[in-house]
């Protein structure tokens, strides 16, 4: 095959695939198309079923099988490839651990500054989310006072947090 024979074709098959791509496909999609179009004209000529206008086949025979793919996908629905999908990435920034952490050891600083009963009665509520009852039984005192160590412990927390 010369060389000049050889560049006509690139300059066909480039032509189909742009025809393609014009048409939505995605550079991917267009080279698998022009691919099996090219793989037909073969198979016509091993089977000696002359192909007057080659140039004018592999086009129509492209278009034919993208409008082909389109249906088909229409009707099945379309498959994402992973390099078309955008992935999100739900971890949370270096700059969000680092809040957290300083949060946290803060929140732990205000817990500390807490008496021990008052601690440990907010703890068990929010943290265990054990009902008044159940810590007022614990503890031996009333409702009342749980009720009362809760919301204690909660103004203050909420006062230590507040503008950092």
């Amino acid at each position: 095959m010369s060389v000049r024979l050889l560049k006509n074709w690139q300059d066909i098959l480039s032509t189909v695939r742009g025809a393609l791509q014009r048409r939505g496909r995605t550079a991917h999609e267009a080279d698998d198309l022009v691919q099996e179009a090219w793989l037909r004209l073969a198979r016509y000529e091993e089977e000696k079923q002359p192909v007057q206008q080659p140039e004018a086949f592999l086009m129509r025979t492209a278009l034919n099988l993208s409008i082909d793919a389109y249906r088909a996908s229409a009707c099945r629905g379309e498959h994402v490839l992973l390099e078309d999908a955008v992935l999100i990435d739900a971890t949370p920034s270096i700059e969000a651990v680092l809040l957290a952490k300083e949060r946290m050891a803060r929140l732990t600083v205000g817990l500390g500054r807490l008496s021990e009963k008052t601690r440990d009665v907010f703890l068990a509520h929010r943290v265990d989310g054990l009902p008044y009852a159940e810590i007022a039984k614990l503890h031996g005192i009333s409702v009342t006072t749980v009720h009362a160590h809760v919301a204690k412990a909660t103004l203050r927390l909420t006062s230590w947090m507040e503008g950092w």
